[in-house]
């Protein structure tokens, strides 16, 4: 064993364990047979994980019979990243979704029925996710510190059950978390701006962007035609490149969302308003659009954006932030818990949502981006925008006669 060197070397075969820095000009130039990574999950945080990974494994290209095991518990988070590219992969795999020969996946995870039925808080089920269980894992340590974590809040038994269950954390839930974070996931329902606008007889929509190294907020809120209490949201989100310089730690994090397709990142600043301007103007020609709600501290640029595609300006309006957006996000929350509320499922909401702090002030609140640290809140900020617009009760400008002569009861 060579301690300076983080070698260990088989006297009978002269094969050779190294241990090298997670970095791509550490791991550059390699060609072992077998590459070993331990929690990748840990990556899934870095920016430059991808590369690094394909530096480590760039010399089995000419060892065929080489190999990469990857081991990970699960993450303390949303799963991000290349750890969340992974996963999903490897989920395909095991499922059937994808055929890959030299690929093996083993995941000790479970089936979603069980989660959902809560079975897998029962002790005799945590074998399922600890197949050392009794040898160098202890069920009895297991019980204890699952007893304990139960008093301790929802963040302890969350952490408790994504490393010694493997359950995945959906959303970032903390002690001063926003109260609709709570029914944030229940409320998923998958569908598009073209589907809002065609479902809705009336939409608000919401804006919010700070600094360069924020995110630039747009939020289409629509109330369904069929049914008033029902309103559908949909959000997008800009980044610039200065955003993803600034925020090295929020990059994985980005290129997911991005993935995904709601966010999207522009080279130069500008083309980020440019755009949200011609999404607004898409639900203005509807006939739909009520109003805009805007921060009344960055109304410059965005309102030269909005009229500049043809947007009355009795159509933009500032809607009060800081404690007086409070009765707004009050009336977000109740539509969450009574099930009124229904968003578009994106994994980026997921995440502003899980990142919005809770500050009291008196008897009031306030929920502000410095109190989310690096987390944004930049589109949520906006659906508040939006919420505090269609309070107001707007009349659908466009009345269908057709559906009108199809509810009217002639007695």
């Amino acid at each position: 064993m060579s301690e300076h060197t983080k070698t260990v070397t088989h006297l009978g075969t002269g094969a050779t364990l190294k241990v090298i820095a997670a970095e791509s000009n550490a791991a550059a130039g390699k060609k072992a047979s077998i590459i070993l990574i331990d929690e990748v999950w840990l990556f899934g945080k870095r920016a430059n994980a991808e590369s690094m990974f394909r530096e480590a494994k760039g010399g089995l290209a000419s060892r065929p019979e080489g190999c990469v095991i990857y081991l990970s518990t699960m993450s303390d988070e949303v799963p991000c990243g290349v750890f969340k590219q992974l996963l999903d992969y490897a989920r395909d795999v095991r499922d059937g979704i994808k055929e890959d020969k030299s690929f093996l996946p083993l995941i000790y995870e479970f089936p979603k029925h069980l989660v959902e039925a809560g079975e897998h808080l029962k002790p005799e089920n945590f074998y399922i996710t600890n197949p050392n269980l009794g040898a160098s894992v202890d069920l009895e340590y297991l019980i204890s510190e699952f007893n304990k974590v139960k008093d301790a809040g929802e963040e302890s038994l969350r952490d408790f059950l994504a490393k010694h269950l493997n359950i995945e954390i959906g959303m970032n839930l903390r002690a001063n978390r926003w109260a609709g974070a709570e029914f944030w996931n229940q409320q998923k329902h998958v569908f598009g701006l073209d589907q809002l606008i065609e479902q809705s007889d009336v939409i608000t929509f919401g804006i919010d962007g700070g600094g360069l190294d924020d995110l630039l907020g747009a939020a289409a809120l629509g109330r369904l035609k069929k049914d008033p209490r029902i309103w559908w949201l949909w959000n997008h989100a800009w980044a610039n490149k200065v955003a993803l310089e600034r925020r090295k730690e929020n990059i994985p994090k980005y290129q997911d969302f991005e993935k995904e397709g709601s966010l999207t990142v522009v080279e130069k600043v500008g083309e980020d308003i440019d755009q949200l301007a011609l999404i607004a103007k898409r639900v203005y020609d509807s006939g739909k659009l009520d109003k805009i709600g805007l921060d009344p501290q960055g109304l410059g640029g965005l309102l030269d954006g909005l009229l500049g595609v043809g947007i009355p300006q009795e159509q933009l309006v500032a809607v009060p932030q800081g404690h007086r957006l409070m009765g707004y996000i009050m009336t977000a929350e109740r539509k969450l818990a009574e099930g009124n509320l229904w968003h578009a499922g994106q994994q980026l909401m997921t995440w502003c949502a899980g990142n919005a702090r809770v500050v009291m002030i008196g008897n009031g609140m306030r929920i502000t981006k410095q109190e989310s640290g690096v987390g944004k809140i930049d589109p949520l900020i906006a659906t508040f925008n939006a919420v505090a617009l269609m309070t107001m009760n707007p009349i659908a400008k466009n009345l269908d006669i057709d559906e009108y002569l199809e509810d009217v009861v002639i007695a």
